[in-house]
């Protein structure tokens, strides 16, 4: 299971900007500012989001390299998906992949791809069978 994620990004205030829009639409509402400064010597800034109580998605001032990362959200309906990919468009992000059917992984596979501005591959996916009661 993974606990949390780091990405490199050129402009840390555009970035908090495109994820501060976009990340609600999949349930992603708490931000967290860590100052490196607390932790050991040369430890970057992060802008951290999350969900229930989990901080797992940090952003980092770094070098960019968009091809070493795919980074897929649960989202919990198809409304979510379509929801977040409006947004995500709206707020700078380049198509990769319009609402849909991922028919080539399953049929109740539904997911939004997108770039964001620094160029790296976001997907938002609705998975039912991860939400059966």
């Amino acid at each position: 299971m993974l606990d949390h994620i780091f990405i490199s990004v050129r402009d840390v205030e555009r970035s908090i900007n495109f994820y501060d829009a976009t990340l609600p639409a999949v349930g992603i509402t708490a931000r967290l500012d860590y100052d490196g400064k607390q932790g050991p010597p040369g430890h970057p800034d992060l802008k951290g989001y999350g969900a229930d109580g989990r901080v797992f998605f940090w952003l980092r001032n770094g070098l960019v390299d968009s091809r070493s990362v795919h980074v897929g959200f649960v989202a919990h309906s198809k409304e979510e998906v379509d929801t977040a990919y409006a947004v995500a468009m709206s707020h700078g992000a380049t198509d990769n992949g319009a609402p849909g059917a991922r028919l080539h992984y399953d049929p109740n596979y539904y997911a939004a791809n997108v770039l964001d501005p620094d160029g790296y591959s976001l997907e938002f996916v609705y998975k039912n069978w991860q939400h059966a009661s």
